[in-house]
């Protein structure tokens, strides 16, 4: 049976309070529900992006704790943040993967900096403290350079996971024709793809900014979407025009149309194997 890779990002990208002891019942909670993959930022207190990780560390710990879903965190996001300290993350031992933004964007009134000198680094930094990179793409020519990555770096990890990022103001909307409009350019650049998971170069999956209902998931997902990402950093609706109070119903309700679409959601443990990344060992210091 077709299997699918369930991410939640659980932290809405707004200033509140950072309580990790309530981020990490949110998680094990989504993780009980389908959820694989957390992806987290740095952030203070307040919830804005920092590169002091010390409420991280915290956040993580309760985590690893509670239960074994995958630890991703990113090296992006919108701030005045020099990309050394972005690339903090790289560098925490409860860490497995890494988010890597490979171009620059507008997003709202924001511009969302990636110039290559930066991505270059990045790359280097996930690779250095062996994470796994999970592609962040937001419009065409990234994936021309992700292409130009993989032949500068042969160390980089396959399959290449992909996150196909649509709906923020000012990139691509989220459209049939715009996903159409992605997955061909995947295609031309990578080729075709066998349909066995371990035989696949490239992974793709569907991340949907502001989401009001969940037609485009479900369409990614008709369309054989490899991983789906929901959560409050995206949106809080769980079923159309209802805002969850926690990130439970909001991924229960994304396993539930992995289901309906005759897949399932993978384990963690499956995930791992199928990424490459080291089975869970005891619990690491962050």
């Amino acid at each position: 049976m077709r299997e699918v890779l369930l991410s939640v990002a659980p932290v809405a990208p707004v200033p509140h309070p950072i309580i990790p002891d309530e981020i990490a019942a949110d998680v094990c909670a989504c993780h009980e529900a389908g959820a694989a993959m957390v992806h987290l930022h740095v952030r203070d207190a307040q919830g804005a992006l920092t590169a002091d990780p010390q409420l991280l560390r915290e956040t993580l710990r309760l985590i690893r704790s509670r239960c074994d879903i995958i630890i991703e965190v990113s090296t992006g996001g919108v701030s005045d943040l020099t990309i050394r300290e972005r690339c903090v993350p790289c560098d925490m031992a409860l860490v497995e993967a890494n988010s890597l933004n490979v171009g620059s964007v507008n997003l709202g009134e924001a511009v969302y900096c990636n110039p290559i000198g930066d991505v270059r680094y990045c790359v280097q930094e996930i690779l250095r403290h062996h994470k796994f990179p999970e592609i962040e793409v937001f419009e065409l020519g990234m994936i021309h350079t992700v292409h130009e990555l993989v032949q500068e770096f042969p160390s980089f990890p396959k399959p290449l996971l992909f996150a196909l990022v649509f709906g923020h103001p000012g990139e691509l909307p989220a459209t049939r024709p715009a996903l159409h409009h992605m997955l061909d350019y995947l295609r031309e650049t990578f080729g075709e793809q066998d349909e066995a998971p371990e035989r696949k170069e490239i992974l793709w999956g569907y991340t949907q900014a502001h989401r009001e209902d969940w037609e485009m998931m479900r369409y990614a997902l008709s369309l054989g979407a490899d991983s789906l990402r929901v959560g409050f950093e995206d949106s809080d609706i769980s079923e159309t025009s209802v805002h969850a109070q926690t990130n439970e119903p909001v991924v229960a309700q994304a396993a539930a149309l992995i289901r309906e679409s005759g897949a399932v959601p993978m384990t963690s443990a499956r995930v791992r194997e199928l990424l490459g990344i080291p089975a869970l060992r005891g619990h690491a210091d962050a």
